[in-house]
């Protein structure tokens, strides 16, 4: 045996650690959304609905909803109104909709109801609730 035949195993053998280690680093970011929240996400903002405001009360229609930066308010019945995290109990992903009375997450489907509780897996667990308390005309955090 050779110096070349040991180089090109070393060669062969490293190259095949690297791509094992390039598989595994995807796989552990498989179903991960790192990109910034879809256009319908509102983010919040400060003064549109008073001081620590999320949102107006008529801008969250009765039987739907709004996400507004890292919070989903839905009024599921009139006056009442839910805050919840935005982040899908599946695979970590941000919910990314609110269509035909359900919070949507679109990596994997499932879909939540306006009280957070699953409408439809893969989920299996709700979204976490977030408090959040009417103040005059506006929907405010604590």
């Amino acid at each position: 045996m050779t110096s070349t035949d040991v180089n090109r195993r070393a060669v062969v053998a490293g190259a095949g650690a690297l791509a094992t280690v390039a598989t595994l680093a995807a796989c552990t970011t498989y179903g991960k959304d790192d990109s910034p929240a879809p256009a319908t996400t509102e983010p919040a903002q400060p003064g549109a609905a008073g001081p620590s405001g999320l949102a107006k009360t008529a801008d969250i229609p009765v039987g739907g909803g709004k996400i507004i930066g890292s919070t989903v308010v839905t009024q599921p019945s009139a006056g009442t109104f839910v805050g919840l995290d935005t982040t899908c109990t599946h695979a970590g992903c941000k919910v990314s909709e609110i269509a035909g009375g359900t919070i949507n997450c679109a990596c994997h489907g499932s879909k939540f109801n306006l009280d957070g509780t699953v409408a439809n897996g893969p989920a299996t667990r709700p979204l976490k609730s977030k408090s959040v308390r009417v103040e005059g005309d506006s929907i405010v955090e604590g």
